[in-house]
């Protein structure tokens, strides 16, 4: 799993995962052309071996190989009006050239992975073949954003944040959902669960890691993170014991 800021890429293992919902871009790619099938909102299940996700959106993976390549790509960071054509749907999309890109991306990085090391390795570059137009957002909301994406566990209340940038806490909420496309309680909430992708190989108790987090306690990390990603932490943690992450 290679982490950045800004995007995530996975290979490993899908797992049982329930109805799940990503704040960003989701991307899942067969590795193998096994087909991938996919239900949103609870809709009819559809099948490909390149699925898109909008940021938000409930939806379901399954797979028989058990294997995924997962690209996530995180709302606020891209101009939504100008993504890549295979990401501007939802649902099973036909892109083979796209496919096949991030394949060989995938075998470039298990490659590097070996060596210990992604230096030199542009994210956008090595799966979309040039840099995604960024988000240009307001100078407030970008303060706010950077912030809680240097420190997601640290307590941000909505309030405290519209006081930072001298806005008033009803047009702080309307213009932070109007620049980022999301609430900010969603956004703080779906930053906090995102986080847990850097503590998967760490050898704590959950409820450690619930406070390294940003949780107040197990109970409220397991909730969240099972509306997140559809598996409880114990089962991520479990699956990514021989998970190499870049960070």
């Amino acid at each position: 799993m290679w982490i950045t800021t800004q995007r995530v890429f996975y290979a490993g293992l899908l797992g049982e995962a329930a109805e799940r919902a990503l704040g960003g871009h989701g991307v899942y790619v067969s590795p193998s052309g096994a087909p991938l099938s996919i239900r949103l909102g609870g809709g009819a299940w559809q099948s490909g071996p390149l699925l898109v996700v909008p940021p938000q959106v409930p939806h379901q993976v399954r797979t028989d190989e058990r294997l995924v390549l997962n690209l996530l790509i995180e709302a606020e960071s891209v101009d939504p009006s100008r993504l890549p054509p295979c990401l501007q749907h939802g649902g099973p999309v036909d892109a083979p050239a796209f496919v096949r890109r991030v394949r060989e991306a995938h075998a470039r990085l298990l490659d590097a992975s070996g060596r210990g090391s992604f230096e030199g390795f542009a994210f956008d570059t090595l799966f979309f073949g040039e840099p995604l137009a960024p988000r240009a957002l307001d100078a407030r909301i970008r303060a706010v954003v950077d912030r809680i994406n240097a420190d997601p566990a640290a307590p941000a209340s909505a309030e405290a944040c519209a006081a930072a940038v001298n806005l008033s806490f009803s047009r702080f909420l309307h213009l932070f959902k109007q620049e980022t496309g999301m609430t900010f309680r969603a956004f703080r909430g779906w930053k906090r669960a995102r986080s847990l992708l850097r503590h998967v190989r760490q050898r704590a108790s959950l409820t450690d890691i619930a406070l390294d987090t940003g949780y107040p306690d197990s109970t409220h990390f397991s909730h969240s993170i099972r509306q997140v990603y559809g598996l409880r932490p114990s089962d991520i943690l479990a699956g990514s014991r021989r998970l190499a992450v870049h960070q």
